[in-house]
């Protein structure tokens, strides 16, 4: 039986300053954790928090370099928590760069680089103490639940899962790897949404910072971390009829798409613009095509 995450071990979560890798960050510490964080934007931290490393976890060199310094500083690694992520809305139809180009390197490519980069040292520690390491990825449900102007996002977090699965069948007997859904949580990540118009706030169920937090601590520190696992009950049953409904939930989230749009709940997106203009009856005020364009 592998053992968990506890006092003395060491732990690398990305997006790190974040809404949900701050709290994580800090819960750790409290439960007497080692613990580096990666992130971009190091909010309320120091050039001498030594327990943040800037990086964009983009660029290749720099993630390479990151990670061996968060190593070095914990003298090993036993973790790896992947948070990082944006949620820059995109039309499907509209062209990749620069928005859902960006989503997917950040969202899948950043969590893969950290990952390959993490390997070596989470393997030598399993090595020297004979229990597997262990990488947790924070995926969503809107990897399965797709819903409109988020393309780029589900196409990323679905990308995660099915990185999760390769690498539970390639090192699976070196490392446990879970991968945990959260549903909507109200956290920064949304901004980007609700400055063009499109929040998820009131379209889908909430759930709460502590749900995922807690979920991801669990899936560290218990003796057998899960393969998959939800933030909530309710959550657990939402993830299930995506994954296995999805010829009664696509078709769901096309009415509910066509009566927001009716209501004009739209049309001060440019995203959301072209699409919309297309369903049947709808048209899209001129001011709704060029508000808040960029």
């Amino acid at each position: 039986m592998s053992a968990g995450i506890t006092t003395g071990r060491r732990v690398l979560v990305t997006g790190a300053a974040g809404g949900f890798g701050a709290p994580t960050m800090t819960r750790l510490r409290e439960q007497g954790v080692q613990v580096v964080g990666l992130d971009r934007v190091r909010t309320g931290a120091t050039a001498s928090d030594e327990h943040l490393i800037e990086v964009d976890i983009t660029d290749d060199a720099a993630v390479d370099a990151a990670v061996a310094e968060a190593v070095a500083r914990l003298g090993g690694l036993d973790a790896v928590v992947h948070y990082a992520g944006i949620g820059t809305p995109n039309d499907a139809g509209g062209p990749l760069h620069p928005d859902a180009f960006r989503v997917i390197d950040v969202n899948l490519l950043g969590a893969w680089r950290v990952t390959a980069a993490a390997l070596p040292a989470l393997i030598e520690g399993r090595d020297r103490r004979g229990a597997r390491g262990r990488v947790v990825f924070v995926s969503s449900e809107l990897a399965y639940l797709t819903l409109p102007f988020v393309s780029a996002y589900s196409v990323a977090k679905r990308g995660m899962t099915a990185y999760a699965d390769a690498l539970r069948v390639e090192y699976g007997t070196e490392l446990h790897v879970s991968t945990v859904y959260p549903g909507y949580v109200r956290t920064p990540i949304h901004d980007a949404g609700r400055a063009v118009g499109l929040a998820l706030e009131g379209q889908v169920r909430r759930e709460e910072v502590e749900d995922i937090v807690g979920t991801v601590l669990r899936t560290l520190t218990v003796a057998r971390p899960p393969r998959d696992t939800a933030g909530t009950r309710a959550g657990a049953i939402e993830l299930w009829t995506a994954r296995h409904l999805p010829g009664l939930v696509g078709p769901a989230v096309v009415r509910r798409l066509r009566r927001r749009a009716a209501a004009g709940g739209v049309d001060s997106s440019p995203v959301a613009a072209g699409r919309v203009r297309r369903l049947p009856g709808r048209a899209v005020p001129p001011s709704g095509t060029v508000e808040g364009a960029r």
